[in-house]
């Protein structure tokens, strides 16, 4: 079993920057892929990113590529997420959640933490 929870959340003017974190509790990371999804009002859960614990490679969506930034701390099991030159579309619920490199299903998933971004 895997525990997770965001932190960082909050409300940004567009174009500033917010750092989301995502502490793991229960196991070591080692064999897992690390993502973030997130889901605004009235519409379907997106793809955010995600990184390979191993070795850390990272993947984006289109959305945030260029602007996001994945990165994961072996000693504090923790993954963060870096989002600059923020937009208002990019107001969202974050989710963190993570699974088992062999498999294409995340099964563990965080509480969530809000991202507003407005003026």
């Amino acid at each position: 079993q895997v525990q997770l929870a965001e932190s960082g959340g909050g409300l940004v003017q567009p174009g500033g920057s917010l750092r989301l974190s995502c502490a793991a509790s229960g196991r070591t990371l080692s064999g897992y892929v690390m993502g973030w999804f997130r889901q605004a009002p009235g519409k379907e859960r997106e793809f955010v990113g995600a990184i390979r614990w191993t070795d850390a490679h990272t993947v984006y969506g289109d959305s945030v590529k260029g602007r996001f930034t994945l990165s994961r701390d072996n000693a504090k099991n923790l993954v963060s997420l870096q989002m600059n030159s923020l937009k208002p579309e990019d107001t969202a619920v974050y989710y963190c959640a993570a699974r088992d490199i062999t498999v294409w299903q995340y099964d563990y998933w965080g509480q969530g933490t809000q991202v507003t971004v407005s003026s």
